[in-house]
């Protein structure tokens, strides 16, 4: 319970008792129960002439509880050790071009805030195209594209001599500042920069594999869209001008991440507000299904308790990030609140 609410409480004992039965419905007939409960209270009093103010904003904690969480499939230290060569190797090779010449620029801080995001995606949830499955599509922010190339150099698809040329494409040995399918149409499946193209582009993406589906000319039941959004992209017209469309056509088979790293290219976003709740409330009134990601689990006991959390394994830490990523049926957007991580190499 929030600090205004508590102030402006005149019988708090009355509100631990609508507490306690609204957690027995729950306890014992399920969330579902309770919410259609909840509606209903909210129906009757706005019939009844009550002003009740909308918020479309939840409360500032991950949207999934501790003990929905499901653990993450793999060996995780390995994962993590792959995910620092690939974090360091993206930071040396803007650091090596920048070093040939300074006007060559690049970006470091998109891919390292994300680094985490992407290696679950790549390692246990996006499908390539296979006789069974058609295959996932991806529109990957456009500023992280050395993440994909150093994941690609450990997978043996680039060269060493590639990645000295990043950025330096004019000859034929180097790699695009971005995805761009024109320069590199065995590598990237979406142009994704200039900002904002790649989310209105994914709705439609989205849209049309519908449109393929519904009328028996592809089955592309199982397969999902996939677009990763950074937060200070989202004041792109393009990025947000079409989500109602998502919301209106039913597209269950698309789900954006949105990475939270509070930096854009002139500054920090929302320096006095949070970009966060912002979009919850942007995406949720339009009708999408909203999954936030703020904590890791260290922070458990402050907001669940430490009873509660002291029974959670803390391997369960990258499960969290997982499981937020992927969840939902219906259309997704997932608030993922991350930060820069200095490059350290494994061991």
């Amino acid at each position: 319970m929030s600090l205004q609410i508590q102030a402006n409480d005149v019988d708090s004992d009355e509100t631990h008792e609508w507490i306690d039965a609204l957690a027995a419905v729950i306890e014992k007939e399920g969330v579902e129960r309770a919410h259609y409960l909840l509606e209903q209270l909210i129906d009757t009093a706005r019939r009844s002439g009550a002003n009740l103010p909308y918020s479309a904003n939840t409360a500032y904690v991950n949207t999934i509880p501790p003990h929905l969480e499901e653990p993450l499939p793999g060996d995780q230290a390995m994962e993590d050790r792959i995910r620092s060569y690939i974090r360091w190797n993206a930071m040396a090779m803007v650091v090596n071009a920048n070093r040939k010449s300074s006007e060559l620029g690049g970006h470091i801080a998109t891919f390292a805030s994300a680094a985490t995001l992407y290696d679950v995606g790549y390692s246990h949830f996006w499908r390539a195209p296979s006789h069974e499955h058609g295959g996932d599509l991806l529109y990957s922010q456009g500023h992280a594209s050395p993440g994909t190339y150093a994941r690609a150099f450990l997978e043996g698809r680039l060269t060493e001599e590639q990645l000295d040329n990043f950025r330096q494409e004019v000859d034929g040995k180097g790699l695009s500042s971005y995805p761009h399918p024109w320069l590199m149409p065995d590598f990237w499946q979406f142009p994704t920069v200039s900002m904002g193209l790649g989310p209105i582009m994914s709705i439609y993406q989205a849209r049309f594999m519908k449109y393929l589906k519904d009328r028996g000319i592809v089955d592309t039941k199982e397969r999902k869209v996939w677009c990763f959004v950074g937060d200070g992209e989202t004041d792109e017209p393009e990025s947000l001008g079409a989500i109602s469309l998502a919301s209106r056509e039913k597209l269950d088979n698309l789900i954006w991440v949105v990475n939270c790293n509070l930096q854009r290219l002139d500054g920090p976003v929302r320096g006095n507000g949070k970009i966060i709740q912002e979009l919850e409330a942007n995406f949720r009134g339009a009708g999408w299904n909203v999954i936030k990601v703020l904590w890791g689990s260290y922070w458990d006991p402050p907001l669940y308790g430490s009873t509660f959390s002291a029974n959670i394994p803390n391997s369960r830490r990258w499960s969290l990030r997982c499981r937020m990523t992927i969840s939902g049926v219906s259309t997704v957007v997932a608030m993922i609140h991350t930060k820069s991580t200095p490059p350290t190499m494994p061991p």
